[in-house]
């Protein structure tokens, strides 16, 4: 498993959140013997200093300096005192876009992002860092969670709806799976919208859901659980997010990929939408994983 996550590319920027997922980092790097990368980004201020007056470029210059150094020592101190090793990169400029430059640049195989809190407004429409990073991003994206204590992988989910894509996030979660000797569920959600069907019409789609969905292509043959279930809700991201935290998973392997890119923009995708709600870690796979 060492060649499945060769590098980790851990975004920071000093929150609660961002500790918290340096504690995956470090679980998913001792699993498949990988490297990490901190990234710490400060705001560029090019534009303000365009016309302001050469004392202020001088002053403004002098102290973006001092935080970035600021922000190298203070990672090096995270490092000593977590006893995690991580080569430190601090850089200026948006987000979302210096942690897409920098993925490729280093070529890593995977993006660390904590949780932050959204307003209802980035929620149905802007979205955060993380959202913004999904939608450009060339490797998977870890969103992890805020929690106390050690991370957890004995249940892993991954919701499926039969379509060639699907096989992407199939592959995916059997790694993982394999290399934390996780149980693993394979997901329907059937999609019941506002529609009212007899309870014998559902419970007849329920068990021809099951049977297609036991049909799959088998893999190699391995020592963790792998079971099959069909759920069923109002849409999939409501299903998906509700059996997962009821029946309390530890990570959602899912893959975002969609028609158009006025959908993505509009977040319209069902990743999107688990990311936006569940408190479940979520490893999330780029549409550059979808097969066409």
């Amino acid at each position: 498993m060492s060649d499945f996550i060769k590098k980790i590319l851990w975004a920071t920027d000093f929150s609660e959140e961002a500790e918290e997922s340096l504690l995956y980092v470090d679980a998913f790097a001792k699993t498949f013997k990988a490297k990490i990368v901190a990234l710490h980004i400060v705001p560029d201020f090019a534009a303000a200093l365009y016309d302001a007056a050469y004392v202020i470029k001088g002053e403004l210059v002098q102290r973006v300096e001092a935080v970035k150094k600021e922000a190298e020592d203070r990672l090096k101190e995270l490092s000593k005192e977590k006893g995690i090793p991580f080569e430190i990169l601090v850089r200026e400029g948006a987000a979302s876009k210096k942690i897409i430059e920098v993925a490729e640049k280093e070529q890593v195989d995977l993006i660390v992002l904590g949780r932050r809190g959204m307003s209802a407004v980035e929620k149905l429409f802007i979205g955060s860092v993380a959202n913004q990073v999904l939608r450009t991003s060339p490797v998977p994206i870890l969103i992890t969670k805020k929690k106390t204590g050690t991370p957890q992988f004995k249940k892993i989910i991954v919701p499926t709806d039969f379509s060639e894509q699907e096989e992407s996030e199939r592959d995916f979660a059997w790694k993982l799976a394999k290399g934390f000797g996780s149980e693993l569920t394979l997901l329907h959600v059937l999609e019941l919208h506002d529609y009212e069907f007899s309870p014998r019409v559902l419970d007849d789609l329920m068990e021809s859901l099951l049977k297609r969905l036991k049909q799959r292509k088998e893999r190699e043959k391995v020592d963790f659980k792998v079971t099959e279930e069909v759920h069923r809700s109002i849409n999939a991201s409501v299903g998906i997010v509700d059996y997962a935290e009821n029946h309390n998973f530890d990570m959602i392997v899912i893959s975002t990929c969609v028609q158009s890119k006025l959908e993505r923009f509009f977040l319209g995708s069902t990743t999107e939408k688990v990311i936006s709600y569940t408190e479940i870690p979520i490893f999330a796979i780029p549409p550059t994983y979808c097969i066409a």
